[in-house]
This record gives structure tokens, sequence and C-alpha cells, in this order.
């Protein structure tokens, strides 16, 4: 059974969020200022898209754990099983309902504290997720999601980041208004919409001891494959979206220009107008008639929708955080070509 694609949302974030509303407020009132996730619950993200994520079809899950002061602490985690429009049996409230309850049966954090999500080269900003991040972070206020980039895991680095929306846009998100006047009155831009968490990976001290048990008995050859130049395909990936994102942004500037130019031509209409009446008013005073009647000029002329700006928004974000990949990927394969040359000349 095919996974939910790129820009889906959390289904379900509704009642999750319902569900654990003051219980997971209790442990403090401040904003979060640090998640402190268990080991544990990495590996099991991590498992999750190994198993099920493949090519740009992305996984999701529920975040369970405790607030302590301003520190989010995730403990478990537990994935959204797989399943097709076709399902329709099938009830996401009730598994959560159910898994819930037997976390709690077994003496395990059942709270709802967020979810997580795989992204498919940084394309995790869309109206998909900002929504849910909104339908969580309105019914527990301390609520993150994790996004889990298992392109850059597999370059040699755990990618793993929580964010929030910013207050800012928790105001929008509440008014629903995304017109162009309502965003600039919030001063909402893409730099300004969503908030990035400090990460700690907390372990045991016995997961400790093994890690470096493990990493002593890790053969040399291995960690050499880190120095590979091989990214060329992510590069060109990572190009081929941020191109797919500019045109279509270009396009959206295409709509917000004919806006302008729409109303423009209303405003130059609807001042012909008054002058033909203002004329006509004048002419029927000097022949001693009485002047046309008051009329609602709104009505005559009914002002055209401005195009919302929200996905304009997302679309830079989107932009942003390409520009920042092929950044990244163009610092390392630059370090990888020193060390590599640095070998080198070691072993001559």
């Amino acid at each position: 059974m095919a996974s939910r694609k790129e820009g889906s949302g959390a289904a379900g974030g509704g009642f999750g969020a319902a569900k654990g509303k003051g219980k997971a407020a209790a442990g403090g009132d401040s904003a979060v200022k640090q998640v402190q996730i268990d080991g544990l619950v990495v590996l099991k993200i991590i498992k999750h898209y190994q198993e099920e994520g493949q090519g740009n079809e992305v996984v999701q899950g529920v975040l369970l754990g405790l607030v302590v002061d301003d520190r989010l602490e995730i403990t478990n985690c537990f994935p959204f099983p797989q399943h097709t429009e076709d399902d329709a049996d099938f009830d996401e409230v009730q598994y959560q309902m159910e898994m819930m309850r037997s976390l709690r049966h077994v003496n395990i954090d059942h709270l709802h504290v967020g979810w997580y999500q795989s992204t498919y080269y940084g394309s995790f900003v869309t109206r998909a997720l900002l929504d849910s991040q909104f339908s969580y972070q309105h019914a527990i206020e301390e609520s993150v999601v994790l996004i889990y980039d298992p392109i850059k895991t597999a370059q040699g680095s755990l990618s793993l980041k929580a964010y929030r929306l910013t207050p800012k846009l928790m105001e929008v998100c509440k008014e629903k208004d995304f017109s162009p006047e309502a965003l600039k009155k919030a001063n909402i831009a893409y730099e300004n919409m969503f908030e990035e968490v400090p990460i700690v990976i907390k372990n045991s001290y016995l997961i400790n001891v093994m890690l470096w048990e493990l990493e002593k008995k890790s053969a040399v050859a291995d960690r050499h494959e880190l120095l590979s130049l091989a990214s060329s395909n992510h590069l060109g990936k990572s190009l081929q979206l941020l191109m797919d994102r500019v045109d279509e942004m270009s396009q959206d500037i295409v709509k917000y220009n004919t806006y302008l130019r729409n109303v423009s031509k209303q405003q130059q209409q609807k001042h012909q107008y008054q002058q033909r009446r203002q004329q006509e008013n004048i002419q029927r005073q000097s022949r001693g008639e009485p002047p046309l009647p008051e009329e609602d000029i709104n009505k005559l002329f009914k002002p055209p929708q401005p195009p919302p700006r929200m996905e304009s928004l997302l679309i830079a974000g989107q932009i942003n955080t390409y520009c920042q990949n092929i950044k990244e990927f163009n610092a390392q394969n630059l370090g990888k070509l020193f060390m590599a040359q640095a070998l080198q000349d070691y072993s001559n």
C-alpha cells in the first residue's frame, strides 16, 4: 500500500492535539526552548523511513512525551500506518486511540507532543504541513514537528530538525486571512513563518558506552566512504526542484501583476463613470431637472479578489531551503576534496 505523498498533512492531528491539551501543557506555561529526544525515538523514525519510505514518498508518525519547564522531552513515537484512499474502513482517529490506550496500559508515556515527517530534498515547506502544525500547536502550545531528511543523513550526518509556527503566523492562521494586506499588516515573510527549536539527543550511559565500543571496532575503510564526492545526483535534483519552484514563483508574480492591472483599470472606470454622472447632473441642473439618484458605486464595480499570498510565501521558503541545500552540498564537496588531497599527500 502506498504511503502519503509529499504535501499530505498529518491526518488525525486535531484528535491527538485535543486529547493531550491540558495534560501536556501542565508541565509548564512557557514556550519550548529545547527539544530533548531519546535515541530510541530517533532510531524508530529512521527505521520507519527505511521500511516504508521510497522515492518521494514520505512517512509520518506521532510523537509522545511530556513537557518539563521550557523543555519538550520526546520519549516515544509510533508511525501512521500505510493505507490508500480505497481503505474506507480505516479510521486513523480510532487507530491513535488504541495505540495510546495500549501504551498507557504498559506504563509508557502516551501524551501527544507533536508529530514527525520525512522530507524529500528538503521540500517540507508546504501548506499541508502548515495546516497540520497549526492544528497541533493551537491545541497543544508546546507541540513541534520533527523533520527527518534521509538524503542528508545518508551523506554521513544525522539531519533531524524541530520546527514550530511563529506567534505571528499563528495569529494569521487563526484569522484565516491570507490576503496581501493581512500578511503585510502582520509583517509575515518566509523568514519568520517557522522557528527552529534546538534538539538534544539523550542516551543512557550504557548506550553511550556501547556506541564508543562500536566506533572503536569500525573499520577505517568505512570511514573513508564519507569522503566520496558522488553527490552530483543530489545536487542535480536540488537544482531541478529549485528551478521548478522558481517557475511557480514566476507564475504567482504574473497573477499578482494581473490583479494590480485589473485594480488600476477598475479605478479608471470608476473615475470615468463618476465624471460622466457629474457632467450629466450639471446638464440636468441647467434644464431644471432633479439630479440622478445616488448609487453605491462599489456595487456597480465590484473590486477584484486579490490572490492569496500564503502559497507564495511557502514557495519562497522552499526556494530558500533548496538554496541552502545546494550551498551545503558545495561546502561538503569542497571539504571532502581538501581532506582527500590531504590523505593522498600523507600516504605518499
